[in-house]
């Protein structure tokens, strides 16, 4: 009974409800790409974007839903970033409002975050690429020990995303094949000497020695240390000559001597070798007391090798002195000198003949002795395999296999079979390696070829990528230590630092910031001699020495990306501190008053660099080098579409679309094609509808920098015209000069730190960003914010990434 009254007021509830004309809540409808997307697009874009004609060749018409964005997301990220910057619609046409276009960009946005957020995560794939010819350079230097540059004639290498490590983008040509033989074989006969050669022995006649005079004190070819009194020139000693040699090897020093004097007591003569101040038993004060001579101070720090006494009277029975000069002493000078004698006694004479320095004993080179290395207990085949089983895995970057050696000491067998040296069997065995593919390309093989599933790549192949992405070289025993004991991964942060201080660590600086810059054109520009008669190979060279040393410092010292950007230092010599008119390392510059002059500033001496205070003067950051400045001008005046195109570029990391067809350029050779200023010509281009809406960023970028000549020099006239350096970006963004165009750079640090991100990521990994890899790249810099973004963070982030850590196999049908 209870039930069915429930039931009969249930009913009644629901006849209420209907009768009240209510319906139930219905769910929120959320906006969708196909209906409020659309529609959007229809208002706002389609008037410019839509047809056979569209501007800058870029139509919505194919945009329809979800799927043909997801199919185009490199072009509607670009979409998106326009929007946000206010740079779409033009000016001039009707502009959304702004929740508009929060909405619109949210909407697009959150068709890819759907799409990433329920995707499986992709870390890509990298080609397997060969070394480049830095690459080769560095691995060559650090895994033989040979001093030279073997890829020097290898044909260059191409560049893909702008880097010259990229897999999809290093050929092989035929002629590479024969020159990495030849290499090979060259490396090789300098690496290892089977038949070595005589010590070498270094003499000079003491008519040569020093301290050198006008008058050197000589007899019978010999020459006279402290004379007599009746009138023969003085000279107190000691003498010395001065010798180049390996610190690691073993010498032997000699010379001929004979002494007169008219004391009963006996006279002693000491071998000095002048070193290193760190070296084993340098003279104390003490010991430098004991020995005569006036060019005693000059000679230290230095060690006494042998003390003499010296029974020869006359030429005729003369003494040759020998000693051993022991490894490590870092030999620089060879000097003889008298020890002091005993209160009472006369001075003697010293009669130094001829001076002579043998060695290095071993003449084996210091590689030689490295790459064959072995356990001398052990038997001669049990010797091969131990120095060929340590050399493979080394080159390959990973443990040879048992297979792997046992092919190796096979070719090696076969030249000792021949009666050939054992040396000359190792040599040969490892002329192979440096010809196999393994050692040849950046292997990394993969236990799971087909498996579309990211998975880490094994530990070693980790240690590869984190060395050549730091060094350019091969991993050091640390990092294959711990690859071998599967540590790496959990101590990538401490092992990045520790690179990072290590001097390889200037391969960033070397190979990626100046092809991330575009700084290799320098090496071959030619501004106008005429116009630019200051410019020459030594300021050339200097613009270029300013970028790599400033970089350094920011690696070195762990700075903030932001100071690539605005930075109160840079590092000069007295060439580019002049084109500067910088007077001195406290930044004063030439003509400032007095008074605002900043007190502690030294001179630059010569070619020598200085750090330098920029603090209050019209530079700081890369936008004011001259080396970025030379690059982005015309040979005989300034180009601010290049300048402005270049920030866009490698700084902002928003390019703009190439220029239309059939549009003519403002300048050909540094000729204008038009009269009037270059602010005129430039105002009366983007005139042209097709050119506006890209000038109009790329113009008032460059014209924020204009107060700086084609070869970085700074100006406030052109010709007899005022300097006019404003600038107008999207937005109604106005500046004047560089100091405020830096500023507003500064205020689009997240475009920064994205862009320079992507850039590393290209360069680290070897091949080109996909839309996959936006979750890492969003991931990094958000971390590096979070870390001030330091340099060191941005490193870290990217060796920790999926991209870098992982891989996935080869799906059907997909690469």
């Amino acid at each position: 009974m209870r039930f069915r009254f429930f039931g009969f007021l249930l009913v009644i509830a629901v006849m209420c409800y209907a009768a009240s004309g209510e319906s139930p809540a219905q769910p929120k409808v959320e906006p969708t790409f196909k209906v409020e997307g659309a529609a959007f697009l229809k208002k706002h874009c389609a008037a410019c974007h839509t047809g056979a004609k569209a501007k800058a060749d870029f139509s919505l018409d194919k945009f329809t839903d979800d799927a043909s964005l997801l199919k185009d997301r490199k072009a509607w990220l670009r979409v998106l970033d326009v929007l946000k910057a206010g740079e779409m619609p033009p000016e001039g046409k009707p502009q959304p409002t702004a929740d508009e276009r929060v909405a619109f960009t949210k909407l697009v946005g959150d068709v890819f975050e759907k799409h990433d957020r329920n995707a499986k995560p992709d870390p890509g794939r990298v080609t397997m690429r060969r070394l480049n010819r830095n690459e080769y350079n560095n691995t060559i230097h650090d895994l033989v020990g040979v001093d030279f540059n073997p890829a020097e004639d290898f044909p260059s290498d191409d560049v893909g995303y702008g880097f010259d490590n990229i897999g999809d983008v290093l050929s092989l040509p035929p002629v590479l094949l024969e020159r990495y033989l030849a290499a090979s074989e060259s490396i090789m006969a300098q690496a290892i000497t089977p038949i070595p050669p005589k010590p070498p022995v270094r003499g000079v006649g003491t008519m040569f020695t020093e301290p050198a005079s006008a008058n050197v004190p000589m007899k019978n070819g010999y020459r006279v240390v402290t004379a007599k009194k009746d009138g023969t020139p003085v000279e107190t000693g000691p003498i010395f000559t001065r010798f180049k040699v390996p610190a690691d090897g073993v010498y032997v020093a000699q010379t001929t001597v004979y002494i007169e004097t008219t004391g009963t007591k006996p006279v002693k003569v000491a071998i000095l070798a002048g070193c290193d101040k760190t070296a084993k038993g340098v003279a104390t004060d003490e010991e430098a007391d004991k020995i005569s001579g006036a060019a005693v101070k000059s000679l230290r720090p230095f060690i006494i090798l042998k003390t003499v006494e010296v029974k020869a009277r006359d030429d005729k029975m003369r003494e040759a002195i020998k000693v051993d000069v022991p490894a490590g002493v870092g030999l620089d000078k060879l000097a003889v000198a008298l020890v002091k004698p005993e209160e009472g006694e006369p001075l003697p004479t010293l009669y130094v003949r001829y001076m002579s320095l043998e060695g290095p004993l071993d003449s084996r080179p210091a590689s030689h002795r490295k790459l064959l290395a072995y356990n001398p207990k052990t038997s001669q085949a049990e010797q091969s395999r131990e120095v060929l089983e340590r050399f493979a895995s080394r080159a390959y970057r990973r443990p040879a296999t048992k297979e792997e050696v046992d092919r190796l000491v096979k070719l090696a067998d076969s030249v000792i079979a021949k009666g050939e040296k054992w040396e000359a069997g190792m040599q040969f065995a490892m002329t192979a390696v440096l010809c196999s593919p393994k050692f040849l390309f950046r292997v990394e093989l993969d236990d799971r070829p087909d498996s579309a599933d990211p998975h880490a790549i094994d530990e070693f192949q980790l240690a590869s990528r984190l060395s050549y992405f730091i060094w350019a070289s091969l991993p050091d025993a640390e990092l294959t230590d711990l690859a071998a004991k599967k540590q790496l991964t959990a101590q990538l942060d401490a092992q990045v630092k520790r690179m990072l201080r290590d001097p390889k660590a200037k391969a960033l600086t070397e190979y990626f910031v100046m092809q991330w810059l575009q700084l290799q054109p320098l090496r071959n520009a030619r501004p106008d001699p005429k116009t630019f008669p200051q410019f020459n190979e030594q300021l050339r060279a200097a613009m270029t020495q300013e970028t790599k040393l400033f970089f350094e410092e920011i690696i070195r010292e762990d700075r903030s990306i932001l100071s690539i950007l605005d930075a109160d230092f840079t590092y000069l010599n007295a060439t580019l501190a002049r084109h500067y008119g910088i007077t001195d390392t406290a930044g004063n510059f030439q003509g400032q008053n007095a008074k605002t002059r900043k007190p502690g500033g030294q001179p630059f001496r010569n070619e020598e660099f200085s750090r330098v205070d920029l603090k209050g003067t019209n530079r700081g950051g890369v936008l004011t080098q001259s080396s970025v400045l030379t690059v982005t001008s015309n040979p005989g005046r300034t180009s601010p579409v290049k300048r402005g195109r270049w920030v866009l570029e490698q700084i902002l990391g928003t390019p703009p679309p190439p220029p239309p067809a059939n549009v003519p350029e403002l300048e050909k050779d540094g000729k204008p094609v038009t009269a009037g200023t270059l602010r005129q010509q430039m105002e009366a281009h983007r005139a042209n509808p097709a050119c506006a809406n890209c000038h109009a960023k790329m113009d008032g970028l460059g014209f924020g920098l204009e107060n700086f000549d084609a070869v970085g020099a700074f100006r406030t006239k052109d010709g007899m015209a005022p300097i006019d350096s404003s600038g107008e970006l999207p937005g109604n963004v106005k500046f004047t000069g560089p100091t405020e165009l830096k500023q507003i750079l500064l205020g689009k640090k997240d475009l920064f730190a994205k862009c320079l991100t992507e850039k590393l990521m290209i360069y680290g990994l070897g091949r080109g960003l996909d839309f996959y890899d936006r979750r890492a790249v969003e991931q990094i810099t958000a971390a590096l914010a979070k870390n001030d973004y330091k340099m060191s963070a941005l490193i870290t982030e990217i060796v920790k990434s999926d991209p870098f850590r992982m891989r996935r196999g080869k799906e059907a049908g997909k690469n």
